[in-house]
């Protein structure tokens, strides 16, 4: 088996599987061309499509652990001056394990959605978007060069705007997909620039060859300055994983991103859009480990996101929103693995929290349907004896989210944590920290999220929907959070026209098509990270695939102490990560569950530090101050003084004035007498002889 080369063939049906699903679903399926097929034609499309996707790409997996491989060209699009233009794949053990990873959620987000959108006019469209973005996807992690990357890069961008604002009657869902589209843009710009960096000095998009070339660029400097080419090369990279990855301070559009439907929240702000930018530092990984300074660049930025976004999930009552601030806070998770050189562990972390992230993301949006369309946790409360799969599949997924000993998440995370312990790079210290404390704000949020939603008193079904006073768990400091929760609720109710539980009504399970994906999901939450942990980070897997430079030696100190699963699960209830994730738990019971004065005792005390939080650290206002307002005040003068004064005052106006002026002179001698214009006629006879006489006399 070893060395053999996968069929190209095979390989290409991965992407275009689920892109002829969109097509069916996005052009007969719509009103593009008049509603050709119905509802069940679509689903049933797009969910054989992703199936299709699915199983080829679990055998490409299970041959590249077998030892096969493929990297070459499909498709030549065009030569330029010696400049391949291609279309191609790179299939080893990353590209494999994020195929099965992107088409097994969306896979479980397809069925889900048949469930979830089956009241929604844009069903159709809905599933076009979903398998669009999931060819997108494919493209972008099957890649063998810069330009079918920065493709798949885009395409995930742009599908994402399209299910971002999918309710685009709503004035906040075109707000937040204007939002994402922005930010996105600034990041991609950085992207590019790397890009462009790469092929202006190593002459090619290939990554193979720039690879072979990386000795050479190691030794050039930017020109005009002393700064390594490479380090600003994979900085301006690693900016457009900090777009799509939504890192600090380009974090910004993920969290407004939750006005789509939640599927979209599961599959692309959980489990595989915002993961692109992991994978491409990882893939860059023989890059980046010659740059001191771009791997402590990533390590900082990581470890800011993974603290203060945590931080915000703890103040949020919208349900989607809590679990949106924990995806931000483990993005920050996997961008600190990649700044300690532990690239393996960051994608190993990648795929367990797209399982258990997807997981809790579907089990939100199975309480909203329950809840009739309210997202407030203020109004929920004791769930778990209406809706018993929702509940358990959310504890799983809670579970693994906080790094219960034996779960998937425990194993990554752990990891992690392990591994900035053994990096000496600058910022480490503070990475440290930062993810030590991550694993107590982690914890209490995701279990304040859940003690709120799936036990104590029943909040709903009141008289007034919205009368927080019934829920004594977070009345009192709560009250103050959301002001945007209630605005999106209008919303909501706009979209659904019913919403919340009326006065006696009960919420229910939801059905087969919602409860399934999220039991298919709960079970890789629970045991891949038992199963995967030997091989991914200590085994061969990634052999040859990420390259980790000489003197960065995290993951040989954390090879040398690992004994096998069980033994890091067993040696974990005498660490400090697992105490201080009971330490979240146990907080978030006594102060929800046990004595809810506590929470209105911190609001009353440290009123400032609610209100920085409420304002997201004020990022919102200062972009909107400095970037909104400084392009306003830019536009605004080059309006005034540009358009108004030199374009239409001195160009356009003033050769209209200047004509005007020159016939009105002209005008002078039109009187419409005939002897004026004898004598004229006259006068300039006599002038012509005047001056041509001396030329006759000559």
């Amino acid at each position: 088996m070893a060395g053999q080369t996968l069929n190209p063939n095979l390989l290409l049906a991965v992407p275009l599987a689920p892109l002829a699903g969109a097509a069916i679903a996005g052009l007969f399926g719509t009103r593009f061309f008049g509603n050709m097929v119905g509802r069940k034609t679509s689903h049933t499309a797009t969910i054989l499509g992703v199936l299709i996707a699915f199983i080829l790409s679990a055998m490409t997996l299970s041959d590249v652990i077998g030892g096969a491989g493929y990297n070459g060209t499909v498709y030549n699009w065009m030569t330029v001056a010696g400049l391949k233009l291609e279309v191609g794949f790179q299939i080893d053990a990353l590209s494999a394990m994020m195929m099965c990873v992107v088409t097994f959620v969306s896979l479980m987000v397809h069925i889900y959605t048949i469930g979830y959108m089956a009241e929604d006019e844009g069903y159709n469209r809905f599933f076009a978007y979903i398998s669009l973005f999931t060819f997108s996807m494919l493209m972008l992690v099957m890649a063998n060069n810069f330009l079918q990357l920065f493709f798949g890069w885009e395409a995930v961008g742009l599908v994402s705007y399209l299910l971002i604002g999918f309710w685009y009657t709503r004035p906040t869902a075109i707000v937040a997909n204007m939002k994402a589209f922005l930010v996105n843009r600034v990041g991609d710009f950085g992207f590019i620039l790397g890009i462009g960096l790469l092929l202006a000095y190593a002459g090619t998009m290939n990554y193979q060859e720039v690879f072979a070339k990386r000795e050479a660029l190691a030794a050039l400097t930017l020109p005009g300055t002393d700064w390594m080419l490479l380090t600003v090369a994979c900085i301006c990279l690693f900016i457009g994983a900090m777009g799509k990855s939504a890192q600090f301070p380009l974090h910004v559009w993920l969290p407004d991103s939750m006005e789509g439907p939640t599927p979209i929240s599961a599959l692309i702000h959980a489990a595989t859009m915002v993961t692109a930018g992991i994978f491409m530092v990882t893939r860059m990984s023989p890059l980046f480990e010659l740059s001191e300074t771009a791997l402590s660049f990533v390590l900082v930025i990581g470890s800011i996101t993974a603290l203060f976004m945590g931080f915000l999930g703890i103040i949020q009552n919208d349900i989607k929103r809590v679990v949106a601030y924990s995806t931000l806070s483990q993005l920050g998770y996997m961008t600190v693995a990649l700044g300690s050189s532990a690239y393996s562990i960051a994608v190993f972390h990648l795929m367990t929290h797209a399982f258990f992230k997807a997981l809790l993301f579907l089990g939100a949006g199975s309480v909203i349907i329950g809840m009739h369309h309210d997202q407030d946790i203020r109004n929920m409360g004791g769930l778990r004896k209406y809706m018993p799969i929702t509940w358990i599949t959310s504890l799983l997924g809670s579970l693994a989210l906080i790094g219960t000993p034996f779960f998937s998440g425990f194993y990554s995370k752990d990891s992690i944590i392990e591994a900035v312990a053994e990096t000496h790079i600058a910022g480490a210290g503070f990475a440290n920290f930062a993810v030590l404390a991550g694993v107590f704000v982690t914890a209490f949020y995701s279990f304040r999220m859940y003690f709120l939603v799936f036990h104590g008193e029943e909040r709903f079904g009141k008289a007034h929907g919205h009368d927080h006073h019934h829920a004594p768990a977070a009345a009192a400091h709560d009250d103050h959070a959301a002001h945007d929760s209630d605005a999106h609720h209008e919303e909501e109710e706009d979209a659904h026209g019913h919403h919340g539980l009326g006065p006696g009504e009960k919420p229910h399970e939801s059905p087969f098509v919602v409860w399934f994906p999220l039991v298919m999901l709960a079970i890789p939450s629970v045991i891949i990270g038992y199963l995967t942990i030997g091989p991914m980070l200590f085994g061969k897997f990634f052999n040859g695939v990420v390259f980790v430079g000489e003197n960065h030696h995290a993951m040989e100190k954390l090879g040398e102490e690992f004994h096998g699963p069980v033994a890091m699960a067993m040696h974990a209830f005498t660490s400090l990560p697992l105490a201080l994730a009971l330490a979240g738990v146990a907080s978030a019971y006594y102060c929800y569950m046990i004595n809810p004065r506590v929470p209105a005792w911190f609001y009353d005390k440290f009123r400032a530090i609610h209100t920085l939080l409420d304002n997201k650290y004020y990022m919102d206002k200062f972009n909107e101050t400095v970037f909104a307002g400084g392009a306003r005040l830019l536009g605004n003068g080059l309006w005034n003084v540009g358009d108004r004064t030199l374009i239409d005052g001195l160009v356009v106006n003033g050769s209209a004035k200047v004509v005007e002026w020159f016939s009105s002179l002209t005008r002078l001698a039109q009187t419409g007498y005939i002897y004026h214009y004898a004598f004229i006629m006259i006068l300039g006879i006599l002038g012509f002889l005047v001056y041509f006489l001396p030329f006759w006399h000559a």
